[in-house]
């Protein structure tokens, strides 16, 4: 039977791991980019799969002043679209993690 030292080094050694899946995953999802389109392309977020902002792309037909409810609208649904996309990605990589880790029946990580 393994003494309690041994079942906490065992635990310890299963967190560093899990810790390394942890931070290699975040940076993963640093360098994933994915793109959210609204107006059928009239403008374009790019965004880390961590939700930063890398760069907007506006059609030149959105810069007239009487456009400008819609263009802001559309900016809008260009980031939620952006947004969504980071978190599938995330989700998917952090499904990944989780995958690999052999956890007690009704034991939840924090991800």
């Amino acid at each position: 039977m393994n003494s309690i030292e041994d079942m906490m080094k065992a635990a310890q050694q299963a967190s560093d791991v899990i810790n390394k899946q942890m931070e290699e995953a975040q940076h993963k999802l640093d360098a994933i980019e994915v793109e959210g389109v609204a107006g059928g392309g009239l403008v374009k977020i790019r965004c880390t799969a961590k939700g930063k902002v890398n760069g907007v792309a506006i059609d030149e037909s959105m810069l007239k002043l009487d456009e400008k409810a819609i263009l802001e609208d559309l900016v809008t649904a260009a980031f939620n679209d952006a947004r969504a996309k980071a978190d599938g990605v995330a989700e998917e990589e952090m499904r990944k993690v989780r995958h690999g880790i052999q956890l007690p029946p009704g034991f939840k990580l924090p991800f």
